[in-house]
């Protein structure tokens, strides 16, 4: 398919797609299209940033007629704020030119506020699956008029705990609808999903699940801790000329607050960070100024990240190895968006090597390995967490003597602390004198007793 005019688009999505500079669709987007049209259930497989918003709102889009009806028709569930706020701006974008009326849901503002904005009516609503539930336990939004679920990056949402509610609002939705689903991977609760909640869905895959993008190109240093990796990361940020815009994934907040706090000091007014422990408004202020190049270096965990559109981001730097070998593949497909060169840099511990080497088996390619900068200077400082084991449990009381198990580690005890606390010669005494039977053998025998 050469461009979007051989879609058979409306007027005013054509001229969106113009405004956008959007000549041809990508290979999903095309694939995608007659499928979703059809009104068939479609399970799409296809990398980060292949355009998977635009492959299955273009198709309803088109379809859509001017209503003014109060309930949404369409709904669009995703995992995070950040991707409720982007879809949102995705789709008022493709709508320019048209009457839709589009709402993004999520949770950590006032529900009071976004319960009278769904109360005015909407025709697209995009959400988290938790603040959706609230507004529907809640009697403010019915989902009685969805004919169109889509749900994006359904394996985010299921690592997060969000089974339970999706499963819950499946239950309060009309059950002739059309699902559809898009994602970077097919793992086995995505599987198991799909086989619960799809009727004889159309099976898209543009990419084996672990296929690197090709014009990404990807490297690895072997590092010895945490802190190390902090002096590498200082070292390869200093080449402003060639590391231009850089998304750095640790594994969790208290990392990025580390990394975070290591880099500020080095890179002042330059860095920003984000994780779920920031505030809305701080995660949003971060984003903005990272993608408008305010800030060139940008701290993230996991989940923040995962399928934002950032433009232009030059190099991805995975600062910790993903436990899970998909993210890898969420991660660096962060770069190398829209045909542009992309770089990905891997550090990883000795205990990292099973991870590292799990991401190698998905992909079918080894990670070629960068020597280390002998400018770089080897950290003896270690993190709690790097911290040898001290033999101690965590339940155990670390102010107790540990005593040896050898023969002359132990002693008899004396004959006075031999003897056991038997509650005091009174309270014996007491008890001995007014010893009442305690079953009733007992009684029988003592009257037998008596009478002999």
């Amino acid at each position: 398919m050469d461009s979007f005019q051989d879609l058979g688009l409306t007027r005013q999505l054509q001229n969106a797609m113009d405004d956008l500079g959007f000549d041809k669709p990508t290979p999903i987007q095309e694939q995608s299209y007659s499928v979703v049209l059809s009104g068939k259930d479609i399970v799409g497989i296809a990398q980060t940033g292949t355009g998977k918003t635009l492959a299955y709102m273009l198709p309803i889009l088109r379809d859509m007629k001017f209503s003014k009806q109060v309930n949404p028709r369409v709904l669009v569930l995703v995992p995070t704020r950040e991707l409720v706020l982007q879809v949102v701006q995705n789709i008022e974008d493709f709508t320019k030119y048209m009457s839709v009326r589009v709402l993004g849901v999520y949770g950590g503002t006032n529900i009071n506020t976004q319960a009278q904005s769904v109360m005015q009516g909407t025709d697209v609503i995009v959400a988290t699956p938790g603040r959706l539930y609230d507004l529907v336990l809640s009697n403010v939004l019915q989902l009685k008029s969805v004919k169109k679920l889509i749900i994006d990056e359904v394996d985010v949402m299921l690592d997060l705990g969000f089974r339970h509610q999706i499963q819950n609002i499946f239950e309060l939705m009309p059950e002739r609808r059309q699902n559809i689903m898009y994602s970077a991977t097919m793992t086995d609760d995505v599987a198991q999903l799909i086989d619960d909640s799809f009727i004889a869905p159309v099976k898209i895959s543009i990419a084996v699940s672990g296929t690197p993008l090709d014009n990404i190109k990807q490297e690895c240093y072997a590092v010895e801790n945490f802190y190390t990796k902090v002096n590498l990361l200082v070292h390869l940020l200093r080449d402003h000329d060639n590391l231009k815009k850089i998304l750095v994934f640790v594994a969790n907040k208290k990392s990025a607050d580390r990394v975070f706090a290591a880099l500020e000091t080095k890179f002042v007014d330059d860095v920003s960070v984000i994780h779920s422990n920031k505030s809305q408004n701080y995660r949003i202020r971060s984003i903005e100024e990272f993608d408008q190049d305010i800030n060139r270096i940008l701290v993230s965990t996991d989940v923040m990240a995962r399928g934002l559109d950032l433009e232009k981001i030059t190099h991805v730097i995975n600062f910790d190895v993903p436990n899970y070998p998909e993210n890898y593949m969420h991660r660096i497909g962060r770069t190398g968006r829209a045909k542009n060169e992309g770089k990905s840099i891997l550090f990883h511990t000795e205990n990292e090597l099973l991870y590292k080497d799990a991401i190698e088996t998905l992909m079918g390619v080894k990670i070629p390995i960068t020597p280390f900068p002998e400018v770089v200077e080897i950290s003896k400082e270690l993190t709690p967490e790097e911290r040898p084991d001290d033999g101690m449990g965590s339940s155990e009381n670390r102010n107790e003597k540990i005593i040896e198990k050898d023969t002359g580690a132990f002693h008899e005890k004396k004959a006075k602390n031999a003897k056991v606390n038997l509650g005091g010669t009174y309270k014996r005494d007491i008890k001995k004198k007014y010893k009442k039977a305690q079953t009733r053998g007992d009684k029988t025998y003592h009257k037998k007793q008596k009478r002999g």
